[in-house]
């Protein structure tokens, strides 16, 4: 059998504590990997840690707040520290709103989103870029099909996805001649808690989410779909025939992808 390409792969992962990085995670220790999970919740944190280590890997869980520039300088030099070097950076960290941009209460909404979204991934790919240049390695960035095209009710979801694509686009032509590999992932509706820790217009969590997640994509589809993709170094992954339909009908009919999102929110598919 092919040894896998993750044996002995020394990743770092942002938003390791749930969901898509959790399952990442335990993904790649089964695979040989040696992982830092990093998550600003650490009683989950430490579960994830403990559910991916009984996969029989090296597990390191670093508690990290990605909207602190400090913070994600100590995550990666601790994960340097602990494996010798890191050879896969995944900006995996997310959160998102609901609500209409003109029922906003307070802006603090989406500069908390642009901070986690955006700012969290750059600060986290500076502090790493050193470490991946030497090691030729990888950086994988998940978006969303909202980074995409708009979806209403979004707006600052919208808006931190697709600077994160451009962001990564254009690091992606600088490391060119480096040896890095960048790839950008495009997930549809995937069954996380990102929707129960979405901020409402006034800026509270949630609590619960507003979709049908019995038909969103589970995690450990999401989680395997990336890593493969990452692993063969690929530009892009969109996932769903919606999303790669909608890339389409997008040149061609744009009112109707307009038309499409509005209806996904409101039916909350």
């Amino acid at each position: 059998m092919r040894e896998s390409v993750w044996r002995d792969n020394a990743v770092v992962i942002t938003g390791g504590a749930k969901g898509i990085g959790r399952a990442m995670g335990c993904e790649l220790v089964a695979q040989g990997a040696r992982v830092a999970l990093a998550d600003i919740d650490e009683p989950a944190l430490e579960e994830a840690v403990a559910v991916c280590t009984g996969r029989g890997g090296r597990v390191l869980g670093v508690p990290t707040d990605i909207t602190s520039l400090e913070a994600c300088r100590v995550l990666i030099e601790t994960a340097v520290a602990e494996f010798g070097r890191i050879d896969t950076l995944i900006n995996n960290a997310g959160i998102t709103h609901y609500g209409r941009f003109d029922d906003l209460r307070d802006l603090a909404v989406i500069e908390r989103v642009m901070q986690i979204n955006l700012m969290g991934s750059i600060y986290c790919t500076f502090y790493a870029l050193p470490h991946l240049k030497a090691s030729r390695g990888r950086i994988v960035a998940l978006s969303s099909i909202a980074g995409k095209t708009g979806l209403p009710t979004r707006t600052g979801y919208t808006a931190s996805k697709h600077a994160l694509v451009g962001f990564f686009d254009a690091l992606r032509i600088e490391l060119a001649g480096d040896g890095v590999s960048v790839t950008m992932v495009f997930p549809d509706y995937v069954a996380t808690t990102i929707r129960e820790t979405a901020l409402d217009v006034e800026g509270r969590a949630m609590g619960r989410s507003t979709m049908q997640e019995s038909k969103s994509m589970p995690v450990e589809e999401c989680a395997h779909l990336t890593l493969a993709a990452a692993a063969a170094r690929r530009r892009q992954l969109i996932m769903g025939l919606r999303g790669r339909l909608g890339q389409v009908l997008k040149v061609f009919a744009p009112g109707l992808i307009d038309r499409i999102a509005l209806r996904s929110v409101t039916k909350g598919h």
